[in-house]
């Protein structure tokens, strides 16, 4: 599929499909509108009428132009109020229009939108986001793909001539978020420890990143206990993956991003029981996944900051080797961790991957994890739940996901729920009482960094969804991706 930019007006545009942007409460044709309308013997006005469109975000429309018009369909998607105009709102709305083009069986669409704060690119990458994701279609474990017959071919964005390097940005982004998408909708026959390292490798091949695989004995030699407690009961080798992208002069920031790597999570010992989606656990190395994403982006974009990705990846699973409820680890910063559940497996992995991570002399470290149930409950399946104590880290990250589209709401760093952590015996449990179960995850983090400013993710909720909207779903999300890319990309 080809994006065009294109400064040819709508009235004269020809093709299978051309879609309209419409505002609320301003769908009176006039000026160039109403000359398309005349063109088109009235049909624009017609399904304006006939559907009674009323321009809401989300709302949409298309219909057949008889006669002999330049164009074969007319299609109208609703923009919401003009004055509460996002990106995310075009990135919805060029979804939908390129899955209902794509369901009317057009090889060529023309999209009509507004600006967007007078910014041309943004706007721009924006559909391209939307309609790309929109029609990313993972056939891979079907033996007979269910494909549409015809595909859409090229799409043009009409009245942005000049933002052809827009077009460009948007799509090595959303390969980053194809690639996660891809990684977390697998099964954990399909990628393990094994297969994300191979990941890795392909990956620093293709975008010129280093990188540097820890097997089980290296990560003994660094004390990675936690780590290394979670991957005993697998008959698959853990694999700490680090790969670095690294600018050609002097990197303006160093960034690390840590996502949590669990490939499948049986729950261990305190195994995941009925109606606890334990057949949905292949999700749970989402964090890992989005991490790969951005380094996919990033490596292609090639901006002029430092950025490690980094992940402890490997199964919890069940075996005489498991670790046992009460057992004490020793984490790579030589702090002990009683194992209370040994459910709680992400944070024990996130903890040896972020003294990793501080030890590199980064100016800031952001992981990310499909870490607790607690956070969906606080915040739903849509919104991630963001912690940091550093205000201005939690700013970027926040900045970055408005552009991105990617909902956060930042949670409290409750430092008093960590009296729910201690340990008799050790200097911490690895879960605190159920209330507040997402803080206490969080400020169990906070002790495997020291020197580095942090913030962490839970994305435990938006990593998949079981609904389909604009450009997402039903399926993984590849949620995070744009927002880590923007952060990186940010001149904070």
């Amino acid at each position: 599929m080809e994006f065009r930019v294109t400064d040819t007006p709508r009235s004269v545009w020809t093709g299978d499909a051309l879609v309209i942007g419409l505002f609320e409460d301003e769908v009176e044709l006039t000026g160039d509108l109403a000359q398309l309308d005349e063109k088109l013997t009235g049909t624009l006005k017609e399904l304006i009428e006939e559907v009674d469109f009323k321009g809401k975000a989300g709302s949409s429309a298309i219909t057949r132009v008889g006669g002999s018009s330049p164009i074969r369909k007319i299609a109208i998607a609703g923009l919401g109020k003009a004055e509460d105009l996002k990106l995310d709102t075009l990135r919805q709305a060029a979804g939908i229009c390129a899955k209902l083009a794509r369901k009317e069986k057009c090889k060529t669409l023309g999209i009509s939108f507004p600006m967007w704060k007078k910014d041309a690119d943004a706007t721009v990458a924006a559909i391209v986001e939307g309609a790309e994701l929109a029609l990313h279609q993972d056939s891979r474990f079907k033996s007979e793909p269910d494909e549409q017959s015809t595909q859409i071919q090229e799409i043009e964005l009409l009245g942005f001539a000049g933002s052809e390097s827009a077009i460009a940005r948007a799509r090595q982004i959303t390969a980053g978020v194809i690639l996660a998408r891809e990684l977390v909708a697998a099964p954990a026959n399909y990628v393990t420890p094994i297969t994300m390292a191979e990941t890795a490798q392909s990956l620093a091949a293709e975008c010129g990143l280093e990188i540097e695989i820890l097997e089980q004995e290296d990560c003994e030699k660094l004390g990675m206990g936690a780590f290394l407690g979670v991957a005993k009961a697998s008959d698959l080798p853990p694999k700490f993956i680090h790969m670095t992208y690294k600018p050609a002069g002097v990197p303006r920031r160093k960034l690390a991003i840590v996502g949590k790597g669990l490939t499948f999570d049986s729950g261990g010992l305190n195994i995941k029981g009925a109606g606890s989606g334990i057949e949905m656990m292949k999700v749970d190395m989402g964090g890992a996944a989005a991490t790969f994403g951005a380094a996919k982006a990033i490596g292609h974009i090639k901006p002029d900051v430092e950025v490690h990705f980094i992940s402890a990846v490997t199964e919890n699973m069940i075996s005489g080797h498991a670790m046992h409820p009460g057992d004490i680890l020793t984490a790579s910063n030589g702090k002990t961790i009683e194992i209370n559940n040994t459910d709680a497996e992400g944070r024990l992995t996130l903890a040896d991957a972020l003294v990793f991570a501080d030890k590199l002399g980064l100016d800031a470290i952001v992981d990310l994890a499909t870490l607790t149930g607690a956070c969906v409950i606080a915040l739903g399946d849509d919104i991630a739940g963001l912690w940091s104590s550093e205000d201005s880290v939690a700013a970027q990250l926040t900045a970055a996901s408005e552009l991105a589209g990617e909902k956060f709401w930042r949670m409290p760093m409750e430092e008093k729920y960590f009296e729910g952590l201690k340990a008799l015996h050790a200097d911490l449990k690895n879960t605190g009482p159920r209330p507040g179960g997402s803080i206490t995850a969080a400020l169990f983090l906070k002790q495997f960094v020291k020197d580095t400013a942090w913030a962490h993710m839970d994305i435990a909720g938006p990593v998949w969804t079981d609904k389909e909207n604009g450009y997402n779903g039903p399926g993984a999300t590849g949620f995070g991706v744009r927002t880590l890319v923007h952060w990186a990309l940010s001149k904070a």
